[in-house]
């Protein structure tokens, strides 16, 4: 395409004397308006060999990259762009480790070093965290663009000080640099750059000419030839040509979404021509609209009229379809393809005809019990997804779940309170704007100014399942109204027994746990929660056997107020009798 980026990239890995190739690398060159709007990838991570699964860290460590990055918003900058997605992958990686046997030894850990480097226009964006290395060819010599981050120690000795998946939070490398064409790059991991020469690496790329493949496999196999013992992996990425050159700010421009205004029936929006409003709210406006392209129908969702003046709204908005993207189920709202350049700032996703659970809750008043198990399943499977990501929902809620008509499946909506682990954008747990969800069904602990966690979700689930057997709220409003410790000591649980609503009495001694005040007296997982709807446990059925008095002493105090009232009725009709 004249006009446009244009590169030559060549790679080559090899295991060397190990039997296991702890290193991993990627390329990516999209087509289309994704080669404008995010340019053009290349990564390769290096696994620490103390480690038997730094292999994983360093494929899920450039997939993501791979990945993420091109799901990221158009109107965020490259840098911004690479951080959120690399943030969120340490995050994801440190969590594996402290799951795993090896929570307290980092060096057995999911650990891995990673060396990246994206050009858009005419700027390479590189981004680096350990000791691999990113060098430029100069001339006859290679010039090292970033800088070794390994700890040296008496001895001889050495450790890595960063890498992906050490540390909790993510301190990485960035620098930006003009390009031009014939400009060359060589990425390497140390078991190559330590035995073969700069000099060498330089002379094996110019010896090659196009082919950069051949040239890695030569700059591969001179470091063996000198005796490396450790994986080898080398890319090489050649810029041929540049966009005209005032196309970066254009480029910039249209980076900068317009924000859409309100719709009506029959407008057109980057080509999607409007059916009609599906939903309006404080929070965003929603249309279903059809691509003429395709003619598939898609849900835009744009931001509130109301909120185009808040950066962080903005921000959390601009995030949904990259947590969409990012997150794959069955029972998470799929995000729609872009099929042409967007100037305005909405989310497409896919359309699925069908109810929200509020709907289906006023349709369906007494559900059998079969039924409501089904559909807490699905949701649980769906918030499961974002958990794995180390994402919490934050605002799970009737509205924010559809049924299918067709096909009966469950969808979670709506990622507009998502918290994604490792973001800066983020706020602090306990400032004011960190509850975003609908304050029924968020945890109480979000109220006292704590972290969420997963069994927050899991606290929101128990709630709806509560809602969907009874048609009420285990504590009605007071969860809303906490703000001390001492008020969440007294919230008392609304029994779900209902002689209107028949459940076995072990269905409300799982439920009680589930929304039970103090997090870690929960269920440990979104599967036990599941699990405990099915099979009663032998703490449940001990439970159905205890005293009344203990199993509901809401339930018990009133019926000892109604014997006592007839008692004294009773009484005082003898006494009347007798006169």
């Amino acid at each position: 395409m004249e006009g446009a980026l244009r590169v030559r990239i060549g790679q080559h890995t090899d295991p060397g004397p190990k039997e296991v190739n702890q290193d991993f690398h990627g390329a990516r060159v999209p087509e289309g308006p994704a080669l404008a709007a995010k340019g053009v990838a290349v990564a390769l991570a290096d696994g620490i060999s103390s480690s038997d699964v730094s292999h994983i860290a360093s494929a899920a460590a450039v997939r993501a990259l791979m990945d993420d990055y091109y799901c990221t918003s158009d109107a965020w900058s490259v840098q911004r762009s690479v951080q959120c997605v690399l943030a969120a992958t340490n995050s994801w990686l440190h969590a594996q480790t402290q799951r795993g046997p090896h929570r307290f030894d980092h060096d057995r850990g999911h650990v891995c070093t990673l060396s990246a480097l994206v050009v858009k226009s005419s700027t390479a964006h590189l981004f680096h965290v350990g000791d691999a290395r990113i060098h430029r060819v100069q001339g006859k010599a290679l010039e090292q663009l970033t800088e070794d981050h390994r700890l040296h120690l008496p001895g001889g000795q050495s450790h890595l000080a960063r890498a992906l998946g050490l540390q909790p939070q993510l301190d990485i490398d960035y620098q930006a640099l003009p390009v031009e064409p014939g400009d060359t790059f060589v990425l390497t991991t140390d078991g190559v750059h330590e035995h073969a020469s700069a000099a060498f690496m330089a002379q094996a790329i110019a010896a090659h000419g196009d082919d950069l493949d051949q040239a890695a496999r030569a700059i591969v196999a001179e470091a063996l030839r000198r005796g490396s013992r450790d994986n080898l992996t080398a890319q090489i990425l050649r810029i041929d040509a540049l966009p005209a050159q005032d196309s970066g700010e254009l480029q910039r421009q249209r980076a900068a979404l317009r924000l859409p205004p309100l719709l009506e029936p029959r407008d057109r929006l980057d080509g999607y021509e409007i059916v009609r409003e599906l939903h309006a709210s404080h929070r965003s406006h929603i249309y279903l609209a059809i691509d003429p392209d395709s003619g598939a129908k898609v849900v835009l969702k744009m931001p509130s009229i109301d909120l185009r003046g808040d950066p962080a709204y903005l921000d959390r908005f601009l995030l949904e379809e990259w947590i969409a993207r990012r997150v794959r189920s069955p029972h998470v709202l799929r995000p729609s393809t872009h099929p042409r350049p967007r100037q305005h700032l909405y989310v497409a996703m896919e359309y699925v005809p069908g109810q929200t659970l509020a709907q289906w809750m006023i349709d369906h008043p007494r559900p059998a019990l079969p039924v409501v198990r089904d559909i807490v399943a699905q949701i649980a499977r769906g918030l499961q997804a974002f958990h794995r990501m180390e994402m919490l929902h934050q605002d799970l809620r009737p509205e924010n779940i559809l049924i299918d008509d067709a096909t009966g499946t469950v969808k979670i909506i709506d990622f507009g309170a998502v918290r994604v682990a490792g973001l800066a954008e983020n706020a602090p747990p306990g400032a004011a704007g960190d509850i975003l969800g609908t304050v029924q069904y968020t945890a109480p602990e979000c109220f006292l100014g704590e972290a969420a966690t997963p069994r927050s979700d899991l606290f929101s689930l128990g709630v709806i399942t509560y809602q969907m057997l009874t048609g009420r709220l285990p504590y009605g409003t007071q969860v809303a109204g906490l703000r001390t410790r001492a008020a969440l000591v007294r919230l008392r649980y609304a029994s779900a027994l209902d002689a209107q609503r028949p459940i076995p009495t072990w269905i409300d001694a799982v439920l009680e746990r589930a929304v039970h005040p103090d997090p870690l007296k929960r269920q440990e997982a979104l599967s036990e929660f599941v699990h405990d709807l099915r099979q009663p446990g032998p703490a449940y059925l001990a439970r159905t056997r205890a005293p009344l008095s203990q199993r509901n002493p809401l339930m018990f105090w009133r019926g000892i107020a109604l014997v006592l009232a007839i008692t004294v009725v009773a009484l005082l009709g003898v006494i009347h009798a007798q006169r």
